[in-house]
């Protein structure tokens, strides 16, 4: 659990602090905002450090000065341009040495989205190849997302940071997915300290990508010259544009995924309006839809996130996996990034 009771947090929509006041399960926890008193989930929240680091101080001033030295369309968090991509930024923080100098104990790590686009996610820090932590989420537009923390003296074991991005709804002629990776060395980073130390700048960023990529047509290049054993009627079935000649089925596929969310909230924005079996009926279509097509590319394994809840979407999933010759097994263990809210599918 990232919080614990008597934690301040900050409600990401309404900007508004408050303090953690109870635990409900893995996702939800009991927050009090002045006063009120009401459960949120962990995206709905964070630490208010960040923004309180990052934010200026309001100073007494005339009007007119305020305007002019403080444009509105100025970013005091990040030395970096709107519409600048997306950025790994670390927030030092200090402490007082044997000899009362300013050294570095620790880091905030913070993705941000500087573009238009809203982003998923998926991240993982690794140590000397060794995975150390893993995260699923998204960060809106114009957004800022807490990652985790790192101490300073972990950079001596070469830590590497691979993100996974891709868009909640797929946009045609943009890339499914695309990976991007980072490694730092403490001797870089040590530099990078003392050049924030002399500028005075509150965090160092590390550009991951400026534009979110287009789609290629070598990313399908495996599958052309066949059919590659697709079964072209089944992806049909599930919703799949299947028009074209076998050599070029692959070219207007979307990639195959190795874990997808099945909260209805990824998949429409009017999911207020349906009914329950509305609801189900439409995360089924959508787990038969990349189910399929991870059967298709032979993928070893496969992970969807169904999410806890009163378990019914869980259960009508691992009925269907019952059934599934080419399913050798599946478990609904503990995840450090899903709790007990995914299902593991291994293939034969």
């Amino acid at each position: 659990m990232k919080y614990e009771i008597g934690d301040e947090i900050l409600v990401l929509h309404s900007d508004e602090e408050g303090r953690v006041i109870d635990i409900l399960g893995e996702d939800m926890v009991m927050i009090e905002v002045r006063g009120v008193k009401f459960p949120a989930y962990l995206d709905q929240i964070d630490f208010p450090y960040f923004k309180r680091f990052t934010s200026k101080p309001i100073v007494p001033a005339k009007p007119k000065t305020y305007i002019e030295d403080l444009p509105r369309e100025k970013k005091p968090v990040l030395d970096i341009k709107d519409e600048d991509g997306v950025w790994l930024s670390l927030v030092p923080k200090f402490i007082l040495d044997d000899f009362n100098d300013e050294v570095v104990d620790s880091f905030k790590l913070y993705l941000a989205n500087h573009t238009s686009s809203d982003l998923h996610f998926i991240y993982r820090q690794l140590f000397e190849n060794a995975k150390d932590f893993e995260l699923v989420n998204d960060v809106a537009a114009g957004k800022d997302f807490y990652l985790h923390d790192i101490e300073f003296e972990d950079l001596n074991d070469k830590p590497s940071f691979l993100f996974t991005f891709s868009l909640p709804k797929p946009v045609k002629g943009k890339k499914e997915a695309f990976d991007v990776s980072l490694k730092l060395k403490s001797k870089q980073v040590f530099h990078k300290v003392e050049e924030l130390k002399e500028n005075n700048n509150p965090t160092i960023a590390y550009q991951l990508f400026e534009k979110y990529p287009e789609a290629e047509k070598d990313d399908f290049e495996a599958g052309k010259g066949s059919k590659g054993g697709l079964d072209l009627s089944s992806l049909s079935s599930k919703g799949f544009n299947v028009k074209y000649s076998a050599d070029r089925i692959r070219e207007h596929l979307p990639s195959p995924r190795s874990v997808v969310d099945l909260h209805i909230e990824r998949l429409t924005d009017h999911w207020k309006d349906l009914s329950n079996f509305e609801i189900l009926t439409m995360q089924l279509n959508e787990f038969e839809k990349w189910y399929d097509l991870a059967v298709q590319n032979h993928l070893r394994t496969f992970t969807v996130i169904h999410g806890v809840g009163k378990g019914k979407l869980k259960d009508e999933i691992h009925n269907l996996l019952k059934s599934r010759s080419e399913v050798k097994r599946f478990v609904n263990q503990y995840d450090s990034r899903f709790g007990y809210g995914a299902t593991e599918i291994f293939f034969e």
